[in-house]
């Protein structure tokens, strides 16, 4: 092969079909949410130049590229999730040996990325948001009750909330599998979050039933692909219900049930939780991620420090 490749040279290898099947193969590990973003990238490239080769996908093509997403809106931290997808495609292009390893174009191409804020509440925002006085029996009371929730117990992100069930917990821990990295996970329940339990659990309750009765019950036998939209679904209505408590409540900053990860791990590290155990308890594949929530921890000790300097 490397033979015949010296003397009549290389056929260009297209880029596009080799990442339409590498899409497939993901949609067929049911990967739903990865499937539909690669096909959003894609989608994108094709849009930037219809036809495109390997050999094509050079530093400069990166850099011209990185230039006209910009201009078509998409943020700094948009174009590195864009351009992840991309090196992902071209390494796998690399594993199956239709590239090599010194054309990779992200050996010489530098992706950038710019800080976000993350935004948590303070113990006494946090204390304002549970005093909000919400209808029982009513979404909004549901929805303010699983940001409570993950607020004391690790932070979950709300795709895990929405599928806890019955089964998942025995009474002391919740014992599941998280869905972003497939990793297992045990959380000792504190005292608020077995009261939110006791609050929604009912007589002639089944194992496989949902403990935030949100999802259909049959939701798993639709298969993968109606996972997603129904997670994306509540996530939305979710979010639209916790704005209107923010307000309520006389909270300044604009929450998304995200920031009941951020207000988790920022309380753990002021309460002395060791960074390795916040990061275990988070479902942090590498402590690094866990390490931005620190150095907010840090940076706020520094500010505490300069009332001396008045």
């Amino acid at each position: 092969k490397q033979l015949k490749e010296k003397v009549l040279g290389q056929a260009p290898k297209p880029f596009y079909p080799f990442a339409d099947e590498y899409a497939e193969r993901i949609n067929v590990e049911n990967r739903i949410g990865t499937y539909d973003r690669v096909r959003t990238v894609i989608k994108k490239m094709k849009k930037y130049k219809e036809e495109l080769y390997f050999s094509e996908v050079t530093p400069v093509f990166l850099k011209e590229y990185e230039t006209y997403l910009t201009k078509q809106g998409n943020r700094i931290n948009t174009i590195h999730s864009n351009f992840k997808i991309i090196r992902a495609i071209y390494n796998e292009a690399f594993r199956q040996g239709l590239v090599k390893f010194e054309d990779n174009p992200f050996l010489r191409y530098k992706m950038k990325t710019e800080k976000t804020t993350r935004v948590y509440l303070t113990e006494e925002e946090l204390k304002k948001f549970e005093e909000v006085e919400v209808t029982p029996g009513t979404k909004m009371e549901l929805h303010k009750d699983m940001f409570i929730f993950s607020c004391y117990t690790g932070g979950l992100r709300i795709s895990d909330i929405l599928q806890l069930q019955w089964k998942h917990f025995d009474g002391t821990h919740i014992n599941f599998k998280v869905k972003k990295t497939n990793s297992q996970i045990v959380i000792k329940v504190p005292t608020k979050g077995l009261e939110i339990f006791d609050k929604y659990h009912k007589k002639g309750l089944r194992p496989n039933d949902f403990i935030f009765d949100i999802l259909p019950a049959t939701i798993y036998k639709e298969g993968a692909k109606a996972l997603d939209p129904a997670l994306s679904s509540a996530t939305a209505y979710i979010d639209k219900n916790l704005k209107t408590l923010q307000e309520k409540a006389e909270i300044e900053k604009k929450i998304s049930f995200h920031t009941s990860r951020h207000t988790w791990s920022t309380r753990a590290l002021r309460k002395g939780v060791s960074i390795d155990k916040v990061s275990k308890l988070m479902g942090h594949a590498a402590i690094k991620e866990t390490q931005v929530y620190a150095r907010i921890v840090s940076e706020e000790l520094d500010k505490a420090m300069d009332v001396f300097n008045d």
